[in-house]
């Protein structure tokens, strides 16, 4: 704690408050992310005590005025190493609609509005997940006990009953408080073996259901336009001293969609049915491209010989027919993220704006009431609802960005503890060979992802070679002067690991191979890059003559007399002086702008 601050000769004073241990001890990056982003990671007396007091079985009294579905199959399907589970699901066919159920726990009926478990909950807003370890938003006794729909145990739920058709659509839906018990804790890469195997097991009739309701619901959203990028996901694998043994690739089945799905068609639901009854509630909104962020993504885009449909005002189909021509492509990613850049931030607000990128016009979080704080809102929201009252929560946009600002601060962390883990990965491996994709270009050095363990590394502009590199933005690549070696994203490159920075947690590398050689730019490419050069120097040439219009709008109209006749005289009998014939102003822009336009094709070539 700093105690006083350094002024003239003087040095600040600083007092040690608490000494965490070695810097390498198991689960130090962690305790370190947590003090750094000021996260909560103690709950309070008044908490755990109230907590202590929740009963860890449903009891009689708990099962009063709810729906008994004990006997419907609802099964968990969630990854292999979670512990709280927040939802169950069960699908059947009926006529040639079908009915699904959506059942999540029921937190609200333990966490009352302003108790001792509240208070925490609403401080932390969000779950923080870091590798080997959880941050709770609520006392483990609820998170992994009474509220989690484990197997075979009651447990109280609110459920998400909807008839879906043929075509996808939700035709009817109702919200109902009810007890249930969960017939099966089953994993998604269980579920996928079953389905693509057609494995027989106890639940083949409703996954053979739910998997067809997953293709009918899939078809609605590509039909509807939302946005669907497949990215790689990574894994790490730890020994017994909490360090990275090996990064394994996750590779996301359609079992993890199908659950998606059915948590989109019960979130779509609570958000209807919330502005149907106009109660206040957090809404999740994504808004579109700003038109700033718009015209640098089409700028971006033009030079890679690609274009986005829509105009100034794209839809998300325009998006999602994009990133479809960019599937195969060896920069894909690279592409994705450039296209994620664009868009804003999807925030928890008061007011419903609906969701740009899942293509919904309206859409709020309700089936994550353990991990998320908006989500244990909404839930009081419908109950309050169905209980023909209102809900009052104080502040519900103060609310909301706060909600917004823990969620992102949880996932700074999170990626702080990664970063960490990764450097203290690869320091064993300064030295080591590896093969590599180009990810990302700055004007500084080219970022590689290196092959098998999934890890980004920089390569300083100073050690691409012994030629000058500059970043180039029309070209999107980092260039050599006088050689024309280019590097783009997607290009394949050999490195060598030359240092890992714990404090800076940043892997240096240098180049191995030789780089790849400037090549032409496709037919594509290059009409692209003209009709940029062109479309810029329109703007040039109108900007200009706007310019030029305003000046001559502002000289006086009236001419000032001669000062003399001397001067008068003397200007007649003075003998003119040969002059060059001066451009006009539109003329003069014009050739500037046809200079402009000439440097653009010069670089494509």
């Amino acid at each position: 704690k700093i105690e006083s601050y350094p002024e003239n000769h003087r040095p600040a004073v600083a007092k040690i408050t608490e000494i965490l241990g070695n810097y390498a001890d198991s689960g130090m990056e962690i305790e370190i992310a947590l003090r750094k982003h000021k996260l909560p990671y103690e709950f309070s007396a008044g908490c755990l005590q109230a907590a202590a007091k929740i009963p860890d079985t449903v009891r009689t009294a708990d099962r009063k005025n709810r729906v008994d579905l004990r006997d419907l199959p609802l099964v968990t399907i969630d990854g292999e190493t979670s512990r709280d589970f927040d939802d169950a699901v069960y699908a059947e066919k009926i006529g040639r609609n079908y009915r699904l159920v959506v059942a999540i726990a029921d937190v609200s009926h333990y966490v009352r509005p302003d108790d001792a478990i509240d208070t925490d909950a609403k401080e932390r807003a969000t779950s923080v997940y870091f590798p080997r370890r959880v941050i709770p938003m609520l006392p483990e006794a609820l998170s992994n006990g009474i509220c989690s729909l484990n197997p075979n145990v009651e447990r109280l739920c609110m459920v998400c009953d909807m008839t879906i058709t043929y075509a996808g659509n939700v035709k009817s839906y109702e919200f109902y408080p009810a007890v249930m018990k969960s017939h099966g804790r089953l994993t998604y890469n269980q579920v996928w073996d079953w389905l693509e195997n057609s494995v027989d097991n106890e639940y083949k009739s409703s996954l053979h259901t739910l998997y067809k309701l997953f293709q009918v619901l899939q078809k609605n959203r590509r039909k509807r336009g939302a946005m669907e990028f497949e990215t790689v996901e990574t894994q790490m694998i730890f020994d017994d001293n909490g360090k990275i043994e090996r990064i394994e690739e996750v590779h996301r089945n359609d079992a993890h969609k199908l659950i998606e799905e059915c948590m989109l068609a019960a979130n779509v639901c609570a958000a209807d049915f919330l502005l149907r009854h106009q109660h206040k509630a957090l809404y999740r909104n994504h808004a579109g491209p700003t038109p700033e962020k718009l015209a640098v993504l089409r700028e971006q885009l033009a030079l890679l010989g690609l274009r986005l449909g829509g105009g100034d005002k794209p839809e998300p189909k325009h998006y999602g027919k994009l990133a479809e021509q960019i599937a195969e492509r060896p920069d894909r990613e690279a592409l994705q993220s450039m296209l994620l850049r664009s868009m804003q931030q999807a925030v928890y607000e008061a007011e419903n704006e609906g969701h740009f990128g899942l293509a919904y016009d309206y859409y709020t979080h309700f089936t994550s009431p353990i991990r998320r704080y908006p989500d244990l809102l909404v839930h009081r929201a419908i109950k309050a609802v169905l209980a023909n009252k209102t809900y009052n929560a104080g502040n519900w946009q103060e609310l909301g960005a706060h909600c917004s600002y823990c969620e992102r601060r949880a996932d700074e962390a999170s990626r702080d503890v990664e970063n960490w883990l990764k450097t203290y990965f690869m320091r064993d491996k300064v030295g080591e060979i590896f093969g590599g994709k180009v990810s990302r270009i700055t004007n500084f050095g080219i970022f590689v992802t290196l092959d098998n363990v999934h890890i980004d590394g920089m390569v300083h502009v100073s050690d691409l070679g012994e030629d000058y590199f500059q970043y180039r933005e029309d070209l999107m690549a980092m260039v050599g002067e006088r050689s024309g070696v280019r590097f783009s994203v997607g290009d394949r490159v050999q490195v060598k690991v030359a240092r890992a920075d714990l404090d800076t947690c940043r892997i240096d590398l240098v180049l191995e191979s030789e780089p790849p050689k400037a090549k032409k730019r496709g037919k594509k490419v290059q009409a692209a890059l003209v009709q940029e050069a062109e479309r810029m120097a329109q703007k040039v040439v109108a900007k200009e003559a706007r310019t030029q219009k305003k000046a001559r709008a502002a000289k006086p109209a009236a001419k000032t007399a001669r000062s003399s006749a001397k001067s008068t005289k003397a200007a007649k009998t003075a003998k003119p002086k040969p002059q060059k014939r001066k451009q006009s102003a539109a003329q003069e822009t014009k050739a500037k702008a046809k200079r402009r336009a000439k440097v653009k094709w010069d670089s494509a070539e």
